[in-house]
């Protein structure tokens, strides 16, 4: 899949020559492209910058003097943007802390331009996914502070924002969470993030059937199939030939709905209308 949009990328060293060879290394890259928009030598000239301008990533060096570049990380995840973080550096035994402060990636120098591809592809995804969920579910966007699930990917950790998860989906041992563009495996039980983050009037997610929980923004339509289906976007019901099921945002899927959650799946979607003919 190509991801044509340029990233745009504060480089943020001590030392000219490593942005230097980073801007070049970036110069290389394609698909995504990026561009460096602005270097600082200091967390503190960073920050100055980045109070009058916005970049989609931030590639970090952690030791800087003055303030480190793991500061620097945790001042960005209150900033009003929230630009992707990159750490870039010598020294790999930061790089647990590094991901608890949301780092995109953590790459050790020198830096290979595949790996630098790499970590521009996952950041240019993650932007993807956050456009597409404030575009198809901006109009029930929780004003609580986002939270993350933390999934093991290659021996690496990815976090990925709460508010980006379209659903949970059971599958034998593993659960399936599917975002706009990617599915991830991940270990868990449904029944643990139900009573997590399902619980109650206010919760985010909806148990539509044993093997699925979906977000209460993502429920799009609720069809009822009949003894022949209910056509081709309608997958045959694994209970039996009759039943319902539910239309997810964004991926266009459909997932079953138990015969006693239907109601619930009604409520939501009046929720949601409701919420838009008030805008």
């Amino acid at each position: 899949m190509a991801l044509s949009a340029t990233l745009s990328v504060l480089l943020v060293d001590d030392e000219p020559l490593a942005r230097l060879r980073l801007r070049s290394l970036l110069e290389a890259c394609q698909d995504p492209a990026a561009q460096v928009v602005a270097e600082a030598g200091t967390a503190q000239q960073a920050q100055a910058w980045l109070r009058e301008h916005a970049c989609d990533l931030v590639l970090l060096d952690i030791q800087m003097p003055g303030s480190n570049g793991l500061q620097l990380a945790e001042a960005l995840a209150a900033h009003p943007a929230q630009p992707a973080v990159v750490f870039v550096t010598a020294h790999a035994e930061h790089a647990v802390r590094g991901f608890e402060l949301d780092a995109m990636d953590y790459l050790t120098k020198p830096v290979r331009r595949e790996r630098l591809q790499a970590a521009l592809t996952r950041v240019a995804q993650r932007l993807g996914e956050r456009a597409a969920a404030h575009s198809q579910r901006g109009d029930l966007d929780d004003p609580l502070p986002d939270e993350f699930i933390n999934i093991s990917l290659r021996g690496r950790l990815l976090r990925v924002p709460l508010s980006e998860v379209l659903y949970f989906k059971a599958d034998l041992k593993y659960l399936t969470l599917r975002t706009a563009t990617q599915s991830y495996v991940m270990d868990g039980s449904l029944s643990e993030l139900e009573s997590r983050y399902g619980e109650g009037q206010e919760g985010r997610f909806l148990r539509v059937h044993r093997n699925a929980l979906v977000a209460k923004s993502a429920v799009r339509e609720l069809l009822r199939r009949g003894p022949h289906g209910a056509g081709e976007a309608s997958p045959p019901d694994e209970e039996g030939a009759e039943g319902w099921t539910l239309r997810v945002a964004t991926v266009n899927e459909w997932l079953s709905v138990s015969r006693r959650q239907v109601a619930a799946v009604r409520e939501a979607l009046a929720a949601r209308q409701k919420k838009a003919g008030t805008e």
